[in-house]
This record gives C-alpha cells, structure tokens and sequence, in this order.
C-alpha cells in the first residue's frame, strides 16, 4: 500500500468532540518527542533545520513549548507519564554547570519567550514542576528567571512573557523587583486600539498574534492576578469575539494571515483562553463549537513527519512559508489550543452541547484589520485592504495581498526572477523586464466606505495604483487605476485551487478570462472591461508555495500597460463547486465607474491597522 502522510497525524482518527478526546489528542500529540529529549531531558532537538538563534534556544523551545498544553492537562486532573523528566529538565537546564544547560540570557534572547511557558507551568502546577525540585535547583531556576527578566523585551507580545515570569515568582513566594512587571502592563496599554482589538507592537499590521498572543495572555493573566487591567483584558476580549468569530467558516477553517501560522491550531487558542478565564464570550456552545470544529479541521492533514512530529509548514511540512524565527520545536505552540484541558467535564464549555455558528450570510466589514469578510457557500473569504511587513519573508504574501480564503489559503512566491512562472494568487504584479517583479507591500493610503476597500499604493516610486475591492458573493471585483511614467508587464490572479496528477483538472485561457476546474473546486477570473487587453492564462503554480496544497492552479490575465494611464477591471471566482462552471461563471458581477469608486474612496474611513502606530482609532 502507498504510504498516505496524512496517516502520520496523530489526531486522525480522534472524534475531538469531548474532553477525553481533547485529553488524548494532546497525548497522541506529545508522545512522539519522546524520543528526541536529550539525555539530561533539558533539551529537545527535532531535526538540523536552524533558526536564527542558537541551538541550545531552539532546544529549549523543543523542551518548553509543550508546556502550554501539559500544565493545563495536569491542572485538569489529567494523568500525564512524564512530569519527572520536566523537573529533571528544569535543574539542568538552569545549572550553569551542566552540559544541557540553555544557555545564560544577556540580551534580548528567545530564551525569553520559552520561559513564559515555564512560568506559565510553574504558577499552574507548581506540584509538577518546583515541588519535585532540590534546593539547589530551586536556587538555579529562580537566579535564571530574575536574571533573564532585567532585560528588555521586544516592543510586542513579548512584554507578557516577563509579565507571565513574574506571575510564577509571586505564586511561588519569591521576592522581586515588580516595578518591572508594572511597567510592561503599562507599555502593553499602547497597543490597544479599540473595540477589542490591538496591535502587536507599534507596526502596521494586525493578524492572528491579536488572538493568540495579546488575548491569550490577558485573559490567562485575568485567571492568576486581581488587578485594574483585569477587568479591562475581559472586556476587551468580550468585545474582540463578537469580530473574531468571522474568521472561521463552517468546517473550522480559520482565515490562514499573517506570520507565524506554523503554530496551525494555535488559532483556535482565543477560544480556548475564554474557557480558561470563565468568560463566556459569546454562547457556550459557540466557543466549544469554534475550538473543536478548528481541532477536526486539521486531523485529516499531512501536517506532521512520519512520526507524529509536528513539521513546520501549515497544511504539510513545507519550509518555504517559515520565518526565521522557526526552528523545529517552534509548531508546538499550537498547545496553546489545550487551555481548556485546565477546567473540569462540569465547566460549561464542556458540559454545553455545541452550537455551531449560524453561518455568515452577509458581508461584515472590518474596520480595524481592514478586512471585509465574505460567504462563499460554507467558506470565508477575507477582502484586504493590505496591511505592511517588510521585515520578514514574503510579508507581502501574508500581509499585501486583496483576498484571503479559509479554503484556498494564500501561496508564497519562490523565485523573485520568476515573473512568468510566478502564482500571484489574489494579487497584481508588475515587471519592467519580463524578469523581476514588484507587488503590493504597503500602502499609501487605505480606507473603508461601507464594504468597499480602498487603497493607494506604489510598486515603485514613480508608479502610483489606487485598488478597489468590492465583495458580489460568491465573486468580488477589484479595479485599478495605475499610472505610470513608463511600460510595463502586468500579471493578476485569482484563486490557488488543489491541482491532480495525469493532467486531470480542465484549464481554461482566452483573451480576458480563465479558469481552472478541479477535482472539488473552480477558480476562475474574468476582465469586466479594462482599458487593454488582457489575455488569459490557467497557471500551474510553483510546487510547495500554497500554505494548504502542495501543487495548485491559479487563473491570472496577463497584459502589458502602457506609460500614463490604465484601468485594469476584473471579476474574481473560487468555490467549493465545479458546476460552477456552467453557473455562477456565466453570471459576472459588473464593475462600478471609476468617478463613482473615487467618491467612495473620498467617503471612506481610515483602517486602523495602517493607522501610524500609536495612534488611537
């Protein structure tokens, strides 16, 4: 028999419907590294793919990580093998003198943030984990946590992890300098924006980090602490919700944006915060629904190596999406979806049937991520009004482009000399060589009036493209107005849809339109009267540059646009139903004027995520 990938998930054959379930995924889930701890059990190496930090880091991320799921387990009642290798792990890995020991902070350091999941573990089950320990290692753990707390942390989510640091000193009685603790809580403050939402620092950009990092902590910090930002870090996640919950479709699918999405199920981690913090958000049984139907989403996946190790990659081990703060233990912080493991079967997230999520039915703008989410026949597709990050790999892929899509996902590139070849799936790129070429990666401007999103922005300095975006379920429309001083290549794509072997799916091409029929899906796209022509191409896009299928077809038209001024129109299709073909393909949405768009635009209000940061909306 042919060995089938996917069969190395460990969640593959879990129901994920109650808590014994929830209890055995993070088992089934933890026991393949097992192997791979180190003698001194202080460090867990997976494989010899590197991360930016040094090794003993990436070790220590192998060895903490899992914790975020383990302790909410052993808080829970739950019966697990191995406490004993975690304590022993913890002596040595804090004993300068031993030969696994992590390493001393002296610096910013990603030490830092693994040791928030050990402080985390150490107020949660402290009978697990400091207990077990010797004086002298005692000693050790508590010099390395108040050493590595008196430097500063990056201006982001970091700043919970000395907070969560500082949780476990107190809970263990341990005296401490708290003016530090006070001062992050205040410096925290500046990221909010407003409505539930925060930035992730002062950047322009808002992504899954809000829910999983900035929610996840506050709420796990409203669970341990009774202070002032108590309250406000509940409200704020109330109201968070009641916007958050629209980036998930019907099959658990979350909207894959952003960096980081290597922590896969970690998206589900907001919902599960709510049960760990007693705060019921929206219905019980609409938060259990959204945790558990996002868990099953990914039990059918190839998303792990053949041993049950999670790979880095989203929906298969797939290195191109990574960051490189990515090393092989970095996967596992999706644990963080465990959370609720830490309340008993009587909590009403458990003791509450669950109720699916009436499903999205109409278009719901989203001011502050700049987003207007979309139905399409069970999925969610996200129009964007492009957010900016040009610090890490590919942040125009995961931040710039027009659409993203709970089903379809989003792809990388792979070659930046790759114009011809390349998938530019829901995005509009230029060359000026036929070789190289330039894409949305920030804005000038951005604005919302209503459900129509608007943006200014520039390939190069002296092109300018203003882009409207219009949701007509299941299409949306995109028009630009692009000026230029020179000419130019121009290639546009819709929607990356799985390809078959043997040349089995049906393409299209023609002048002005393309499509691609698959073995579930159709994509397509189609010119709704440009200002030139456009031909129409059904690209086979690189291997391995989709985040959730390895080999994808993407419908683009191509044109070359003249010096001074051009209006490209276009209509965009991707959906669930290859009978599309002969249905919803025969009936395009048509596409506004330009002078009706630019008094949108004028109308408009501004996006928060691309807001200067600081700034209040």
């Amino acid at each position: 028999m042919t060995y089938d990938p996917a069969s190395a998930n460990p969640l593959g054959s879990n129901a994920l419907a109650t808590r014994s379930d929830m209890q055995r995924a993070l088992i089934d889930l933890f026991n393949p590294l097992l192997p791979y701890f180190s003698e001194g059990n202080a460090r867990v190496r997976l494989d010899a793919a590197a991360a930016h930090f040094d090794r003993a880091a990436a070790d220590l991320e192998g060895f903490a990580r899992p914790l975020w799921g383990l302790a909410p387990f052993g808080a829970g009642g739950g019966h697990f093998a191995h406490w004993d290798r975690y304590a022993e792990g913890i002596a040595n890995g804090t004993e300068p003198n031993h030969p696994e020991y992590w390493g001393t902070v002296n610096g910013r350091d990603q030490r830092m943030v693994e040791l928030a999941a050990l402080g985390f573990a150490l107020a949660l089950v402290p009978e697990k984990l400091w207990d077990p320990l010797s004086p002298r290692a005692k000693d050790n753990l508590v010099a390395y946590l108040i050493h590595a707390r008196q430097f500063d942390y990056a201006d982001n989510n970091w700043k919970f992890f000395r907070i969560f640091v500082d949780i476990a000193l107190d809970r263990l009685g341990i005296e401490y300098d708290r003016s530090l603790t006070r001062q992050y809580l205040t410096e925290l403050e500046g990221f909010y924006i407003a409505d539930g939402w925060y930035r992730d620092g002062n950047v322009r950009r808002i992504d899954h980090y809000i829910p999983f990092a900035m929610h996840f902590y506050g709420l796990i910090y409203s669970r341990f602490v009774d202070d002032d930002y108590v309250k406000r870090y509940r409200e704020r996640a109330l109201a968070f919700a009641q916007d958050f919950r629209y980036w998930f479709a019907e099959d658990g699918a979350t909207l894959p944006f952003g960096r980081s999405l290597t922590y896969r199920f970690a998206c589900a981690g907001f919902w599960s915060a709510l049960a760990f913090a007693d705060l019921e958000a929206l219905p019980w049984g609409e938060i259990k629904s959204l945790c558990l139907r996002h868990l099953r989403w990914w039990a059918d996946k190839p998303m792990t190596h053949r041993d049950g190790v999670l790979s880095i990659g989203y929906g298969y081990p797939n290195l191109l999406m990574s960051e490189n703060y990515n090393s092989a233990g970095s996967p596992y912080w999706a644990f963080k979806a465990f959370l609720p493991l830490a309340v008993g079967e009587d909590h009403p997230f458990w003791a509450t049937p669950e109720t699916p999520l009436a499903p999205l039915d109409e278009t719901v703008a989203l001011r502050h991520p700049g987003m207007v989410m979309m139905p399409c026949k069970g999925d969610v597709v996200a129009l964007s009004s492009g957010q900016e990050n040009r610090q890490m790999r590919f942040g125009s892929e995961k931040y710039a482009k027009f659409a993203y899509s709970t089903r379809y996902g989003f792809s990388v590139e792979s070659d930046e000399r790759g114009f011809a070849g390349g998938a530019f799936d829901s995005m509009l790129a230029f060359s000026d060589d036929g070789i190289h070429y330039r894409v949305r990666e920030s804005n000038d401007e951005v604005r919302l009036a209503g459900n129509v999103l608007f943006s200014r922005w520039s390939p190069w300095p002296d092109v300018v493209v203003e882009t409207w975006l219009l949701p007509s379920s299941p299409w949306h429309v995109r028009v630009h107005r692009i000026t230029t001083p020179r000419v130019l290549e121009t290639a546009e794509g819709g929607f990356a849809i799985a390809r078959r072997d043997f040349e089995a799916d049906a393409l299209f091409s023609a002048p002005g339109s393309a499509y691609a029929v698959g073995e579930e899906d159709f994509t397509g796209i189609r010119d709704l009267g440009s200002t030139v022509t456009r031909e129409g191409l059904a690209q086979k896009a690189p291997p391995n540059t989709n985040l959730i299928a390895a080999k994808t077809l993407v419908p683009q038209l191509r044109a070359t646009v003249p010096a001074g001024e051009t209006i490209l129109r276009c209509a965009v299709i991707a959906v669930r139903d290859t009978s599309a073909v002969s249905g919803e393909w025969l009936r395009p949405p048509a596409a506004p004027g330009i002078d009706e768009l630019r008094i949108l635009a004028r109308q408009g209000d501004s996006v928060s995520a691309m807001d200067a940061p600081g700034r209040m909306s």
